[in-house]
């Protein structure tokens, strides 16, 4: 099977709807409790679980057009835009190894995608 040029797209598309998830359990966990009720009505954390279930569906679609040793390398995307994100919403720093990090990854993605 030959993995298509928009079952990667797709992917990469769910790595960023996934990495939203991962922004609003943060902010949500800001304000977590043990109860119930406090919990159903913390909306961060139910947008955290939307946009993991958004991405999910979005991957598993992914996955009929092509190969998953091809497409979920490409989930590492999420720690690239897990950084933008916590840089700009969260105020989060970033040093010279996690910039060198994101480039370690985007040049494994490129390299998994040109194999392929």
């Amino acid at each position: 099977m030959t993995t298509q040029l928009c079952a990667i797209a797709m992917v990469l598309f769910a790595t960023i709807i996934g990495a939203f998830g991962a922004l609003y359990f943060k902010l949500g966990s800001e304000t977590i409790s043990i109860d119930i009720k406090k919990l159903i009505k913390n909306y961060k954390l139910i947008l955290g679980f939307l946009f993991y279930g958004i991405s999910s569906i979005f991957f598993i679609i992914a996955l009929t057009g092509g190969e998953l040793s091809v497409l979920y390398p490409f989930c590492a995307a999420s720690y690239i835009w897990i950084c933008l994100l916590s840089m700009k919403f969260l105020n989060e720093k970033m040093n010279k190894l996690k910039w060198l990090g994101i480039i370690t990854i985007v040049i494994g993605i490129t390299l998994i995608g040109v194999g392929s």
